[in-house]
């Protein structure tokens, strides 16, 4: 019974993201979001630690002491800030880096659907920056970059203040790499 319940999550998740790429134009983003959660790693875990109101990962996290389908996960998924650390040169030790902005929005929606998946009817556009500031001093803090960490944070308080619509408005307009999420001109947003 939680195989069909796992994969029904993770299948609602991946339209919800689907949805939310499609309507801010990442068209690949949308159709290729999360298919390593149906690889047998993730899948079995998933299955294996299922409760349906939150990440098996995290379940799988208590009782193992880590999570393998996480680890797999976020080594596949380019829209897991996780995955962008590279090698800084300066001090020799692995650093994170800013998010490409396709990768960045993708994230955006990923955050966006997990908190409609596991709050159903009890959904509200604030509950995704509530997550993130929640969890942020621990383990987002310190291993985001900080100008992506300051992006999401600005993405996420629009989406509570404003709602989807604007945001969504918003994040087609600053699809382009080269138009600066925190420096347009935000006077119609504010």
């Amino acid at each position: 019974m939680n195989a069909w319940k796992h994969f029904c999550t993770i299948t609602k998740h991946r339209w919800a993201v689907r949805r939310g790429c499609f309507a801010v134009g990442l068209y690949r983003q949308g159709l290729t979001h999360d298919l390593s959660k149906y690889s047998w790693t993730e899948f079995h875990s998933g299955v294996k630690y299922y409760q349906g109101t939150r990440s098996p990962n995290s379940r799988e996290r208590e009782v193992v002491g880590y999570s393998t389908a996480w680890m797999h996960h976020k080594g596949r998924n380019k829209h897991h800030f996780e995955y962008w650390t590279d090698l800084d040169l300066q001090t020799r030790r692995y650093a994170p880096v800013p998010m490409p902005r396709k990768y960045f929005i993708e994230m955006v929606m990923d955050r966006i659907a997990a908190c409609k998946i596991y709050h159903g009817k009890d959904y509200r556009d604030g509950d995704a920056l509530a997550y993130f500031l929640g969890s942020s001093e621990s383990r987002e803090t310190s291993a985001m970059h900080p100008q992506t960490k300051e992006e999401l944070i600005y993405v996420l308080t629009l989406l509570r203040d404003r709602g989807e619509k604007e945001t969504f408005r918003y994040l087609r307009s600053v699809r382009d790499p080269n138009i600066p999420i925190l420096q347009k001109n935000t006077e119609e947003h504010t």
